[in-house]
């Protein structure tokens, strides 16, 4: 059950808001010198040289470790420190945040914490990461993806404080969110206070769209009670959880004496998408290598767990690329056009695959961001799949496929309903129900997002 807007209040006052008044001050920008006026050559006077270009704009977006650097890394001064992260989160200038935290005199870093896909986002999904030497730094790396999902009170009696710094890509089921979730409560309930260093989503802060998860769905892949694509970053997400009394299970004090401070970014905006950021993307797994991946991982990874559907063109465009055994890339083309789905059309594209032969396959491409809902597509295609397989692949579902499809999607009422309408299923009719939804989950965490609305 959400919490009344007054309750919200009542956790949030408790909450360390310091940092987030750095959302005031915007990045500065190179000073301009005034342009030269030029005199025309008059003759035989050789003209001057044109002049240099200027320098190139600097970086709109601070990161959280970017603001935590600038100020001195002051909230963590004393502190034994604790670090959940992963390559995939630097600075700005590229540097990885256990580097930063590692070398700064200021900081005692003790202790790292991987989530799925290990430190360095390299592991397969779902394969296990096991406790480990980090190499570059000596230091011990205590996994969140092998036999414990989240630090013990052994480990947590070695910190006085929990960084959590991950780049999540804004899909409930990448399970970043679920590492900080689970951190963040064994934190608070251990009595350690909890610092996230905030990053962008790189869907942007405006796209709110797909199911929820009814509560008995809940499950690493479904930590939160958000529609699918959740529109928050992860700072806003840590907040959300402490007020939401069905994320976190603390009690009415454990929640009032939590000690959460989310270090915001600067210069980020609802409105941006990942190329207005002015960063650079770095993998968050070998599935999500680029910024085109992040962004197809909502319109497609549902679509593709059960029914004949696979994304990629061999190993290439993963969640972009799109193939059904037995249909043509030219055929899928036509007939995923033909179906007008806002947002996006459909090419088809030629790969060399590693043997050196051509891979056909068909990509998905953005045409009007604004119009797309991103988890639509998937939905369209578990629909195509009853419509071409002999028989309903989702009547036909073995009760582990049934577990894992109704997980990542949410929704008994969506699983039902394919099951007893196969091809006729109404699509239309959940997506605008869940559209509806977005509206109203976008007004009530007003109170727990750090970045405004566009003006």
């Amino acid at each position: 059950m959400h919490p009344t807007l007054p309750s919200l209040r009542h956790v949030l006052a408790f909450v360390t808001t310091a940092c987030v008044s750095l959302l005031l001050a915007a990045c500065g920008t190179a000073p301009t010198t005034p342009a030269s006026v030029d005199t025309p050559p008059t003759g035989h006077e050789t003209p001057s040289p044109p002049e240099p270009l200027p320098p190139p704009p600097p970086f709109p977006v601070m990161l959280g470790i970017d603001v935590l650097a600038e100020q001195g890394f002051a909230v963590l001064a004393g502190q034994r420190v604790g670090l959940l992260t992963h390559d995939a989160a630097r600075t700005r200038g590229g540097e990885p945040t256990w580097s930063v935290l590692h070398r700064a005199p200021e900081v005692r870093l003790v202790a790292l914490f991987a989530a799925e896909h290990g430190l360095d986002g390299k592991a397969p999904a779902s394969a296990i990461i096991k406790d480990h030497t980090h190499v570059p730094t000596g230091l011990p790396v205590y996994s969140l993806y092998g036999n414990a999902r989240r630090p013990t009170a052994r480990l947590l009696a070695q910190i006085d404080v929990m960084v959590i710094d991950l780049q999540d890509i804004g899909s409930r089921s990448y399970t970043f969110v679920s590492a900080m979730r689970e951190a963040l409560e064994a934190s608070l309930l251990a009595g350690i206070s909890v610092v996230v260093l905030d990053r962008p989503n790189p869907l942007g802060g405006m796209k709110v769209d797909g199911p929820g998860v009814d509560p008995d769905l809940r499950s690493y892949v479904g930590a939160f009670p958000v529609p699918y694509v959740h529109g928050l970053t992860m700072g806003e997400l840590a907040r959300f959880a402490l007020a939401h009394e069905s994320v976190l299970k603390l009690d009415e004090a454990q929640r009032v004496a939590a000690r959460l401070t989310v270090v915001p970014m600067r210069g980020w905006r609802r409105d941006m998408r990942w190329a207005d950021t002015g960063l650079e993307w770095h993998a968050t797994s070998p599935y999500i290598q680029n910024v085109d991946s992040a962004e197809g991982y909502p319109m497609t990874g549902l679509g593709c767990i059960l029914g004949g559907w696979a994304h990629g063109v061999g190993r290439d465009q993963p969640f972009r690329g799109l193939s059904f055994r037995g249909r043509t890339a030219d055929a899928l083309a036509k007939e995923l056009n033909a179906l007008g789905i806002p947002g996006v059309a459909f090419r088809k594209i030629d790969v060399v695959g590693r043997d050196g032969k051509t891979l056909h396959g068909t990509v998905v491409d953005v045409t009007d961001w604004d119009a797309l809902r991103p988890t639509e597509l998937n939905f369209r295609l578990m629909r195509l799949a009853c419509a071409w397989n002999p028989q309903n692949p989702f009547r036909a579902a073995t009760k582990t496929e049934e577990q894992i499809f109704n997980r990542h999607v949410g929704s008994h009422a969506w699983w039902q309903a394919l099951r007893r309408d196969g091809a006729k299923v109404d699509v239309r009719a959940f997506v605008d129900r869940w559209a509806a939804e977005a509206t109203a989950f976008r007004e009530r965490t007003t109170p727990i997002r750090i970045y405004p609305d566009p003006s």
